[in-house]
């Protein structure tokens, strides 16, 4: 199945003050992670401070593409997840690694041997994920739930994967906002 291209409008103003589209366009950065084929990241925005500097800018997109958001910041991006399979399902905690290094975080992974998925990982980020398209599962260490189109989870620094049980891609949509853990639950995880 192949997915619908992604078009990004941007805003802006003109020398006098005057609103005007600034672009308009397919996304500049999709990219496919080589560790994990399949997954397709579409970087859409993100913003680097809060309260986020309205001017207009160059495309914050462009670079290396990065899991969390910028440290006081905000990002928003699709994902495709294809199905799982095999051999993701039997990959070695440095494999892992590797993978979650390419999207700049390899801190974020917590695999660890009888960890219900390969992918767990962790970010000091309160993430909402909308599902666009097919069916993920969420996997928390306590727990799972299947969530399909329309759907919202609000991930709240939790421990957690996202497996494609379905045998079809899903697309979802992150908007990832920088966080800190409160010094209790900080002090319960040691972060």
């Amino acid at each position: 199945m192949t997915l619908p291209t992604i078009q990004r409008v941007v805003t802006g103003h003109d020398a006098q003050g005057k609103a005007i589209i600034s672009s308009n366009g397919p996304l500049p950065v999709v990219t496919e992670l080589k560790t994990l084929q399949g997954v397709v990241f579409h970087e859409v925005w993100n913003t680097a401070a809060t309260p986020a500097r309205i001017d207009n800018g160059a495309d914050p997109t462009l670079g290396p593409i990065t899991l969390p958001p910028p440290k006081h910041g905000t990002r928003i991006r699709f994902v495709d997840i294809p199905p799982d399979d095999a051999e993701l399902l039997a990959r070695s905690a440095e494999q892992v690694r590797a993978g979650f290094s390419e999207i700049g975080d390899a801190g974020a992974s917590t695999i660890h041997k009888g960890a219900p998925h390969p992918l767990m990982h962790r970010t000091q980020s309160v993430d909402y994920g909308i599902v666009i398209e097919g069916e993920l599962t969420l996997i928390v260490d306590e727990g799972e739930v299947i969530v399909g189109p329309g759907s919202v989870v609000i991930q709240r620094g939790t421990n957690h994967a996202w497996a494609n049980r379905s045998g079809k891609i899903c697309r979802i949509l992150f908007i990832l906002i920088d966080g800190e853990f409160g010094p209790g639950l900080g002090k319960l995880l040691a972060v």
